[in-house]
């Protein structure tokens, strides 16, 4: 028996790409054994064992071999030794041969339907690189891990190896570590040696998803001339791809798929595959809309929901609603997926599946792919492995020459970085299309790690149908203008095979015109009306929207000591870091009323409210877990003990018996994959409190796309609520342009329709009461807080308990201090930290007829809580508005608007700020302090 060592070795021999320079010091190995078996380590003295009971096993002598052969035989010694050796040197060229086709032949694989490119010399294809000659042709060798028969002659391994890796599908999986991965595709891809293998009755099925595809394009393009569509033509293979995906999904017990795509061939998949009904669709394209939202958006961009029959039961599917970012839908739905598994606690991700479809000049260009590629073995944001589908043009958007597109060979390469195996197929060939979708499912349900399909077609019209795509690249279009299509040659090839008779091809395109004239879905497997029992209800968000609504957010304060008491809670031998400790202390002394109340512990104390309440809770952000801050403090780690998941406790997750998941994640540093991800999460799961947080406020600049085409407009467009909260910490401490602001001025420009809430919270209870009411009140609208930096700690930045318990969120907080309201002359308002600067001052000038009063909610205005304010002072001459930021930023151009509806006639509006800068904030402390000095003082001047 071989030794497991000498088993491992040659499992590596045999499977690595061994390069020349290796051959050497083998065949001295081999030489050293052949004089004295004992003088070579243990695993190759086994391994060379294997290689000669080989050579027995396959005839006397040796004689399989040519070289043995023509051995004469008189030969001995010396003589002998060299042809031997000359044997194995070709032998470890055979493997080095197989390994070069496991690594290279998709450079030669038939992959372009139009055969445009020339398929480059790659000279480790050829066996004369190896010494190999036609004379070694019939030589029998050893096939090491080929699967197949164990020895066979050269020419027919090499038949193998091109048949295999050469024909219309191209594998890259080489580069993958786990050898069991390895191990697994070979199998799949040499045991069957790439070739399809279909019943006569699928492959009529085959054919019916071709014409459907290509009978909806022809539909369109008559009826509706000229109109945009972004056309799936020369891509018709896609709809059969995913209709076996998601029969052979639904029959391994996946019970929800959700697809993002951009909009190439979207119409066609709403139809083909989702079974929207083609009455709906033309509605659409003559300017009628279904749904009634408050402005909608163009129907290339419109997600749907449905159900289909498969094997396994009914399949909920979900399209996501995608704008012209192309790829910013991915991580949205990496973050739909993992609530709804959350929900169903899918662990490992076996019950909802994503599949992501991909343009190749997006996929490889775009750098919010590679940041959600990021995020799949991430235990945060992990979904169990992602189907991705590439629609490869070859041409992208309008450039035809890959060296314009891209730096990489294929558009797939950025999938390398979490080596996820890479299928690529060629899209003439709807078998093979439908074959690897098949391995690359079953890859992904095995392994819970992403899959990619790589399928190589063509645009028949422009990026657009109003687009002419000659200009740019002529001989491309001409081949394409005599391409008879997918569709009508894989009718002629399953005529020839005898699969169809004579006509039988046009009766099927025939009979999905007619569907479409009649507006129904010939897709049999789609069922209309189905309830899932799992389905979120939205109901009561939609019936009770209101932002007036009070709802009363306090607790007890017995409640609230027993949940201080939770917090607090730390288990014996838990050595926690010194400065935490005495945190941990001081949390205590504040729950018994000793100390007031900080930011840290009235935020852990809204968390765990809401735990008990029922709702999970889920925060995510750069260093969350601590807090940036050094103030949240939600993960403890034990001083002796380094490994997260050995020396961590967290408290939120031991307030109540049953509670709800709550879960805190130092994310990757990205903000545009992960605030995508939080909002595809809060978009499928209106129950769970869901946070990010970033680092600094303006680091949200790098989601801009997110913030832009989801949070702000993505009620208003697709009809989506979403409760998700976004912590940006703000403040004009003197750390220079980038860590000052949060960019508010951007937030509030956003602000139209009631669409999302805007808070600046002044205290601690503040915060404990705002995020208590976004989960209790039955209203979903994402909720951006300009959250504390230095008021984290501010001596007066202060709650109580009391507050925590009998308070509620202020919009509006009024003057504090006793005042004579007949003798106030002006009434300041602000937000923010600068409120404590504007009091520090007011003291320190001994001023008593300003007034100050806080708005911690800019949008929705509350606007009847200013009036009040407003008629509070009767005596008042002006109104002014003081903010840290410059006057080009910040909220004054909002807020003067608001202010001045509720002004007397008699006052004037003032204001008091930076001067307007390109720039955010000085970078130089002493000049940041002049200016704050300077406008602080200048809000309780005589004249504004």
């Amino acid at each position: 028996m071989m030794s497991s060592s000498g088993q491992q070795l040659l499992m590596d021999v045999n499977h690595s790409l061994l390069s020349g320079g290796n051959a050497p010091f083998i065949e001295g190995l081999y030489e050293a054994y052949r004089r004295q078996p004992e003088s070579v380590p243990p695993e190759w003295h086994d391994y060379f064992d294997q290689l000669e009971k080989a050579e027995e096993a396959a005839g006397p002598a040796g004689s399989n071999t040519e070289a043995v052969r023509r051995r004469p035989a008189a030969a001995t010694g010396a003589a002998q030794d060299e042809l031997i050796l000359t044997t194995e040197r070709k032998q470890i060229a055979v493997l080095q041969l197989i390994n070069a086709y496991r690594f290279l032949g998709v450079r030669n694989a038939d992959l372009d339907p139009l055969k445009h490119q020339e398929k480059p010399h790659v000279p480790e294809l050829d066996p004369a690189y190896y010494g190999l000659t036609e004379a070694d042709m019939s030589t029998v060798f050893g096939t090491g891990s080929l699967v197949g028969a164990p020895r066979a002659p050269l020419g027919e391994i090499l038949q193998t190896l091109r048949q295999t890796y050469c024909g219309t599908i191209g594998v890259e999986y080489m580069y993958i570590t786990d050898t069991e991965h390895k191990r697994w595709i070979q199998n799949r891809i040499e045991g069957s040696r790439a070739q399809p293998r279909y019943s006569a009755e699928y492959k009529r099925h085959i054919l019916e998803r071709l014409s459907a595809a290509e009978g909806l394009e022809k539909y369109l393009h008559t009826r509706y001339v000229g109109q945009k569509r972004f056309s799936g033509e020369g891509a018709e293979s896609l709809i059969p791809l995913l209709d076996n995906l998601l029969q052979r999904a639904g029959g391994m017990g996946v019970q929800q798929l959700i697809i993002g795509m951009a909009h190439r061939a979207r119409l066609n998949v709403l139809v083909n595959t989702l079974g929207k009904l083609p009455a709906d669709l033309f509605q659409e394209f003559e300017g009628k809309h279904a749904q009634e939202l408050t402005e909608g958006d163009v129907k290339y961009h419109q997600g749907f929901s449905s159900a289909v029959s498969t094997p396994g039961g009914v399949m909920r599917l979900s399209l996501a609603f995608n704008p012209s970012h192309l790829e910013i839908v991915d991580p949205v739905v990496e973050g739909s997926v993992r609530a709804r598994q959350h929900r169903l606690k899918d662990r490992d991700g076996d019950l909802v599946l994503p599949v992501l479809l991909h343009g190749d000049a997006a996929y490889s260009a775009q750098g919010v792919v590679m940041e959600t590629l990021n995020l799949s073995q991430t235990r945060g944001f992990g979904t169990g492995g992602t189907v991705h589908i590439i629609i490869n043009n070859q041409i992208g958007f309008t450039t035809s020459d890959p060296r314009d597109a891209r730096s990489t060979l294929y558009c797939t390469d950025v999938s390398k970085m979490i080596e996820a195996p890479i299928f690529h197929v060629n899209g003439d060939d709807p078998e093979a299309v439908v074959m690897v979708t098949e391995i690359a499912l079953d890859f992904r349900m095995k392994f819970h790690k992403d899959v990619v399909v790589d399928m190589v077609c063509f645009r028949t019209l422009g990026h657009n149908e109003q687009d002419e795509p000659m200009v740019t690249q002529p001989l491309m279009y001409k081949l394409i203008a005599r391409h008879p299509g997918t569709r009508k040659r894989y009718a002629d090839k399953l005529e020839a095979e005898g699969v169809i008779k004579p006509g039988e091809a046009e009766r099927m395109v025939k009979a999905y015109r007619d569907d479409m004239d009649a507006g129904r879905n010939p897709n049999k497997t789609i069922v209309y009306g189905y309830k899932s029992p799992d389905a979120v209800d939205w109901t009561p968000f939609l019936k009770n929207s209101k932002w007036d609504m009070q709802v009363e957010t306090g607790l007890p304060i017995a409640d609230l000591k027993n949940l201080a008491e939770r917090l607090t809670d730390i288990p014996g031998k838990f050595k926690l870091h010194p400065r935490v400790e005495k945190i941990t202390a001081d949390r205590r002394s504040m729950a018994e009323g000793k100390l007031p109340l900080d930011w840290g512990m009235a935020e852990n104390l809204a968390y765990a409210a809401l735990l008990k309440d029922g709702y999970a809770v889920r925060i995510s952000g750069q260093d969350s877990a601590r807090g940036t801050f050094f103030h949240r403090h939600a993960v403890l780690h034990d001083q002796n003990r380094e490994r997260w998941n050995e020396g961590a406790y967290i408290p939120l997750r031991h307030i109540a018996p049953g509670q709800p998941d709550f879960t805190v994640i130092d994310s990757v540093l990205s903000e545009e994959a992960v605030l995508g991800f939080e909002y595809g999460y809060a978009t499928a799961e209106p129950d769970e409190l869901v946070v990010w947080e970033a680092q600094f406020g303006d680091f949200a600049n790098g989601a801009q796309v997110v913030i832009d085409q989801f949070i702000a407009s993505g009620e208003a467009k697709w009809g989506r609520l979403c409760g998700l909260v976004m912590m940006l910490p703000h403040g004009y401490e003197g750390q220079g342009p980038e860590h000052s602001s949060a960019r508010l001025e951007r937030y509030l420009q956003l602000c139209a329709e009631y669409n999302i809430q805007v808070c600046v919270p002044s205290t601690p209870a503040q915060m404990f009461h705002v995020l208590r009411r976004q989960m209790l009140r039955p209203l979903r609208k994402p909720l951006v807080l300009m959250s504390p930096k230095s008021l984290l700690r501010h001596k007066e930045s202060v709650s109580s308990l009391t507050d925590l318990a009998d308070g509620r969120f202020q919009p509006i907080i009024p003057e504090t201090e006793k005042l004579d309201s007949s003798n106030v002359r002006r009434m300041i308002a602000c937000c923010g930290k600068i409120y404590y600067d504007l009091v520090a001052y007011r003291r320190e000038q001994k001023i008593e007829d300003v007034a100050i009063i806080r708005i911690e909610q800019l949008y929705p205005f509350p606007h009847d809580d200013f009036q009040v304010e407003v008629e509070r002072y009767p005596r008042a001459r002006d109104i002014l508005w003081c903010q840290e930021e410059p006057g080009n930023q910040g909220a004054w151009h909002r807020i003067q608007h608001y202010l001045l509806r509720h002004m007397r006639p008699d006052q004037v509006l003032g204001y008091a700020l930076r001067s307007s800068s390109a720039s955010p904030a000085v970078g130089y402390l002493a000049k940041h302090n002049l200016q704050q000095k300077e406008l602080v003082a200048a809000a309780f001047r005589e004249e504004i």
